[in-house]
């Protein structure tokens, strides 16, 4: 007999950062809820693994690996037409932004409060926001590669931003609130009784 670990919270944050990341598939292929998907649900996701995750490299691999896929299903779907091949164009710097998303909520997280949240969102927004647009301005021949060009950026992207903030809080309050709300009804989902021994 063996005895194998069965990690109940584990199991459960996957499976709401799956569920969460495939939305950002599903949605879009619907008219009524196309709306929806403008409001990206990524912030939460960085948030929600950084928070909850006690090993780093979890913290990490999920979410980053929910996003992949994302990405992946909707070049292959929605955006065929558009894509020239399974990323976009300057995926890297999305993917670094998601990756210091997640290490500032590991910081700011360490305990899950609605202050914990507000800040965390704030910070991850900034990430976003300044990340990815350095992205766009760094090297473009349209935007002039000085402090006010990189400015201009930035003011481009304020409309698309408050809907990454929208997001961010509207999927985080789901993701969050339902979590902490398991938490109260199954003790085994808490982090120091996450994790059973099956024998087998």
């Amino acid at each position: 007999m063996a005895d194998i670990k069965f990690n109940p919270r584990t199991l459960t944050l996957i499976l709401f950062i799956v569920i969460i990341g495939l939305s950002r598939v599903l949605l879009p292929m619907f008219g009524d809820l196309e709306a929806i998907a403008n409001y990206s649900a990524v912030g939460a996701l960085a948030m929600f693994g950084g928070a909850y995750f006690n090993n780093n490299l979890k913290s990490f691999s999920f979410p980053i690996l929910t996003l992949l896929l994302s990405d992946v299903l909707l070049s292959l779907t929605v955006y065929k037409s558009a894509s020239n091949g399974f990323l976009y164009e300057g995926w890297y710097w999305v993917y670094a932004a998601f990756a210091l998303m997640v290490l500032t909520s590991k910081f700011i997280m360490k305990n899950v409060n609605v202050l914990s949240f507000l800040a965390a969102t704030l910070a991850t927004v900034m990430i976003h926001w300044i990340v990815t647009d350095f992205g766009i301005w760094y090297g473009s021949a349209f935007y002039p590669q000085t402090l006010a060009g990189f400015w201009s950026v930035l003011a481009a992207a304020i409309p698309f931003e408050y809907r990454f903030l929208y997001g961010t809080i509207g999927y985080g309050v789901i993701m969050f609130g339902a979590f902490e709300v398991l938490k109260a009804k199954f003790p085994v989902l808490n982090f120091n009784a996450g994790q059973r021994a099956i024998t087998v």
